[in-house]
């Protein structure tokens, strides 16, 4: 994966496109200063997680500057996110989350809403990566009131 970053940037230089270089260099940066924190490589992983991070950041910056009607930085921020999820696995659909929160409830079999946490600690580890947080925490919630 760092590899595949680093030939990006490589060709984000030679065709001059300034926005590619920026995301590239700041998630790089972020891998390297956890690499540093754990004072030893990140596998593939481990990077996965760093940029997943940094989309989840560029998600909540878009939302916070549709609030304030700066649509001058929420296409920045979208243009952004858009590399960065170039670099993650393809994103679960909703109907995909239902699945596997279902899966979940039924293996542990969960109750209601006081139930969450430890569906949404089992459920989490299956989607790193693949899906939001905050859609899975909304799918299990709706679950678990309708049970």
């Amino acid at each position: 994966m760092q590899d595949r970053l680093f030939t990006e940037l490589k060709q984000a230089m030679k065709k001059g496109d300034k926005m590619r270089q920026s995301v590239i260099r700041l998630a790089r940066a972020e891998i390297q200063n956890a690499e540093k924190a754990k004072g030893k490589p990140l596998d593939d992983p481990g990077v996965i997680e760093i940029i997943s991070k940094e989309a989840k950041k560029r998600r909540e910056s878009i939302t916070e500057f549709r609030k304030a009607e700066r649509q001058d930085l929420v296409a920045q921020e979208e243009a952004e996110l858009a590399i960065l999820l170039e670099y993650l696995p393809p994103q679960m659909s909703r109907e995909e989350i239902v699945a596997a929160a279902r899966n979940v409830i039924e293996e542990l079999g969960a109750q209601g809403p006081g139930d969450k946490g430890r569906v949404m600690g089992k459920l989490m580890p299956q989607l790193k990566g693949r899906a939001e947080g905050s859609l899975a925490s909304e799918v299990v919630s709706e679950l678990l009131a309708g049970s």
